[in-house]
């Protein structure tokens, strides 16, 4: 492996849902970018993915995972209980759940991307994991980021993302920064492809027209940061592909036709490609455990599954069971979307999934071998000078 020098310049740009299949199909910089691999991500989607990039852990280790976690003790909404007695007509009204979103992100702290995606009723046992900017130091709750090494050590740094730029503005600042000498090493967060494979996936031509001009920019961008440090490092990354979609399956309405009750039998958080559960009694348990042993649509993921996927917490905070579906598959009744919402394509299936790999593109030699989304916080780290893991007890 070679060897990088912290005083070089080194840019990061981590494009969210560019999987390894597709920029290899359309050769996404080749002739810049030689240094290739596919990285294997972690199960579930970016609030779990990109926490283990910028910290090298499993998300049972930096706490991070789904973005709804069961916390009846903690839960924010806990006042909500004494409002049982209100009619779901007024309580699950939209204008209910915009009320109760612009007080979860204004009023008690869990963030600007806090958004109502469970039944208000439910809400007073559940908390919201991802009440900071990640991308900042101190952003990760259970573990050391990237940010907090950087900002530690002295390392001058720069840092975009969607909390306060889009892609254009994002592209166009780092360039200026770059040329101004404003730092040595920059972090780019790219999040707008993910919503445009979400709908475009299938679609060829749409999708080379959209990455040419991403392709553009990088380019520019590589010689910009070479204008001023021939050894100028560009390394593009991302957390998850995109898998097509083809079939859709209503799961919630499976489980309520069983005639249990929440919260008195059980919970439930419906995601895309999954569905988490917690169990208040035996009955419960068994009678959703046989209903989805009868589905062809997915499977019930094993305790030692979970626990080789790093996604098995002992608090039982993310469930007691979670169904994930097959790849192509997507649960059409989802707390974490819109009714009516039907992409084209989904993120989020086992980790084994053909379209499911991240991706790794360099102009220099990684310093680590590049085999999963975890190795991109040791390769930044050392690109920054960041050796000593050591130094991370001083942070926490």
């Amino acid at each position: 492996m070679s060897r990088v020098d912290p005083l070089d310049l080194h840019v990061f740009v981590l494009i969210d849902a560019f999987g390894w299949e597709m920029a290899q199909r359309l050769g996404f910089l080749s002739d810049v970018l030689p240094y290739r691999a596919p990285l294997r991500t972690v199960l579930g989607y970016s609030s779990g993915a990109i926490p283990t990039m910028l910290t090298g852990k499993a998300p049972v280790e930096h706490g991070h995972w789904n973005l709804v976690y069961y916390d009846p003790d903690g839960s924010p909404f806990r006042w909500l209980r004494r409002l049982a007695f209100v009619p779901d007509r007024i309580l699950n009204h939209r204008v209910t759940r915009k009320a109760l979103q612009q007080l979860g992100r204004r009023v008690l702290g869990l963030g600007p991307l806090f958004d109502c995606c469970v039944s208000p009723r439910l809400l007073p046992w559940f908390n919201w994991v991802e009440k900071r900017n990640i991308y900042e130091p101190r952003g990760i709750r259970g573990a050391a980021s990237i940010f907090d090494r950087l900002a530690l050590a002295g390392v001058p740094y720069r840092m975009y993302s969607y909390h306060r730029f889009d892609d254009a503005t994002i592209l166009s600042l780092a360039r200026r920064d770059i040329e101004a000498g404003r730092a040595t090493f920059f972090f780019l967060y790219l999040c707008e492809i993910d919503a445009f494979l979400h709908h475009h996936v299938t679609n060829e031509a749409s999708i080379k027209e959209r990455f040419a001009v991403y392709e553009t920019k990088l380019r520019e961008l590589l010689a910009t940061a070479r204008a001023r440090d021939p050894r100028a490092g560009l390394t593009v990354l991302s957390d998850h592909g995109m898998t097509p979609v083809q079939h859709h399956h209503d799961l919630a309405r499976d489980i309520e036709e069983l005639g249990l009750r929440m919260p008195d039998d059980y919970l439930a958080v419906y995601d895309s490609t999954m569905a988490r559960f917690w169990f208040f009694s035996d009955i419960a348990r068994q009678k959703i455990i046989d209903r989805l042993a009868a589905l062809a649509c997915g499977r019930v993921l094993t305790n030692d599954e979970r626990e080789t996927l790093g996604v098995r917490f002992g608090d039982r905070r993310y469930g007691d069971l979670v169904f994930l579906l097959d790849p192509g598959w997507l649960l059409s009744s989802s707390d974490f979307n819109a009714p009516g919402w039907l992409p084209s394509g989904m993120h989020g299936y086992h980790p084994d999934d053909l379209y499911s790999d991240a991706i790794f593109l360099s102009n220099q030699e990684p310093p680590v071998p590049m085999r999963t989304i975890a190795d991109a916080y040791s390769c930044m780290a050392r690109a920054a000078g960041l050796h000593d893991r050591r130094a991370e007890a001083q942070i926490r």
